[in-house]
């Protein structure tokens, strides 16, 4: 019969410069997990919320892209701000929430998109959020105020979104003539680009009723998708409270 081993006579971390590098790694651990679940976790909310509105370069227009995208994917790093800031004093989370989800993208439109279902990447690009992370966590930094968050931040989530992404989609909206028909080079792509057989893909996107406020849509969709993610970025801070109060009892001795 072989001995029983024997306990450990010294303790596996016997300094305290051994204890703060013991307390490093498990920092980097932590963080590499939760970037791989915020990238799945954003990535989801985004295909199921956004959904063709960043997917195709043509669907990117002056009216739903502007507005719709940026209210829709200001509520998660709304609730994990609450979260991160009160709790833990960590003023990233929106700019860490935003890497996590251009990199999910990224993979995603690289690897499937283009890889599997062989549409260009300039067709297929995903829309940036970095900017407005960094501004959304800059805010709450300098003000310490959620409610002052949420009315700067909010508005500045709106604008950097539609500044940040300007020079990427410029170019895609030059006119083009075809057979006597005036349109965009991202609606000649969508229309090259075969996608299902549903009339749904089948259109000029960048179109509506919009353009009488002004001939140009876009400084009226950057105000009213300002305005909601203030609203929303209060409600979804709300969700952060409740997460913290009635799911993990172990945040609440934090």
């Amino acid at each position: 019969m072989t001995a029983a081993p024997r306990a450990r006579s010294q303790p596996a971390i016997s300094s305290p410069e051994e204890r703060a590098r013991a307390y490093r790694w498990f920092d980097l651990v932590v963080a590499v997990l939760l970037f791989f679940l915020f990238m799945a976790l954003y990535h989801v909310i985004t295909i199921l919320t956004v959904g063709d509105w960043d997917f195709w370069s043509d669907w990117k227009d002056s009216r739903w892209w502007l507005s719709f995208t940026p209210i829709v994917q200001i509520a998660m790093p709304a609730a994990i701000t609450y979260i991160f800031w009160s709790k833990f004093r960590l003023p990233f989370a929106a700019t860490f929430l935003t890497l996590c989800l251009v990199a999910a993208e990224w993979i995603n439109r690289v690897a499937n998109m283009h890889g599997w279902a062989y549409f260009p990447l300039n067709f297929v690009w995903p829309a940036t959020l970095i900017p407005c992370g960094l501004a959304l966590d800059t805010t709450l930094v300098l003000t310490d105020s959620f409610l002052f968050t949420a009315i700067a931040g909010g508005m500045l989530w709106a604008v950097l979104f539609y500044l940040a992404n300007w020079p990427l989609i410029t170019h895609f909206l030059l006119p083009v003539n075809v057979n006597g028909v005036l349109m965009s080079l991202a609606d000649l792509q969508g229309f090259h680009y075969i996608r299902t057989g549903t009339p749904e893909y089948i259109r000029i996107i960048n179109r509506g009723t919009l353009r009488t406020f002004g001939q140009d849509p876009i400084y009226l969709s950057i105000a009213f998708a300002g305005f909601i993610s203030m609203v929303v970025y209060m409600l979804f801070l709300g969700v952060g409270w409740i997460f913290t109060r009635s799911q993990f009892s172990w945040l609440k001795r934090l």
